[in-house]
């Protein structure tokens, strides 16, 4: 099936919610067709759906996936071939963070937010890309963490540890489907999302005082530079931009 409302496909994991929404909203806004992942969130995914078909005239693809089990990440590139037939972009934004002192850190909890940040990258760069390769276009973004770069929590090192090694696996991608796929990586700082809704106002407040601009990213101006760095930065390959605010 050809694409019949937008021009183009973007895939968008972990977009129900957060800086994925606000990126689904983004490609469809420019006219690309979304495919809307999500594990739990079923109720937000289709919410969201309707809106963006509503408002932007595109066409959604609402698939459940779990990005670490092998399976799921496949049948969400066969329903997206099959819908879509092209995909033109994929941004890896499904993340988890299980925040914790060390005392409390599990090497089952560890596990959980590797398999999802980091080895689910993997996977959908792997099949998700190799698919572009054999299309012979595309374009990858993935969600990376200041977290992974220069900004540090003992509470979230199982977290951080994920988001370095999605900075990681970047850089070897890109090298891998060069000259076909533009491989690039987004690390945002603090950003208004569930994550970090739950902060006490002290905390907050503190860690404002360390951003040059005074306070913490909407989610929209995330998507914005996703876009920019997916769509429109022609020659920008197998580059890590921070976008904080100028955290110092």
């Amino acid at each position: 099936m050809n694409n019949i409302y937008g021009s183009k496909t973007a895939i968008i994991t972990g977009s129900s919610r957060g800086i994925g929404a606000a990126t689904a909203e983004y490609f469809a806004k420019n006219n690309y067709n979304v495919v809307i992942n999500y594990v739990n969130s079923k109720e937000q995914a289709e919410k969201l759906s309707t809106e963006l078909e509503t408002k932007y005239n595109i066409k959604t693809l609402v698939v459940k996936c779990d990005i670490s089990k092998e399976d799921e990440v496949f049948n969400l590139l066969q329903l997206t071939k099959q819908t879509f037939s092209t995909i033109d972009i994929l941004i890896n934004n499904a993340g988890i963070a299980i925040d914790t002192t060390l005392e409390d850190k599990t090497v089952e909890n560890f596990h959980k937010i590797l398999d999802t940040n980091l080895i689910g990258t993997f996977l959908t760069c792997k099949h998700i890309g190799l698919f572009m390769k054999e299309q012979g276009f595309g374009s990858i973004v993935n969600i990376s963490s200041t977290n992974g770069i220069d900004s540090f929590y003992p509470y979230s090192m199982d977290y951080d540890a994920s988001k370095a090694g999605v900075i990681s696996l970047t850089h070897n991608f890109a090298l891998e489907f060069a000259p076909t796929i533009r491989v690039n990586c987004i690390a945002p700082g603090w950003t208004k999302t569930d994550m970090s809704a739950d902060l006490d106002k002290e905390y907050y407040n503190d860690e404002c005082s360390h951003i040059l601009l005074g306070r913490f990213a909407e989610p929209e101006e995330i998507a914005k530079e996703i876009y920019h760095v997916a769509v429109e930065s022609t020659y920008m390959n197998d580059s890590i931009i921070k976008i904080d605010g100028g955290r110092c």
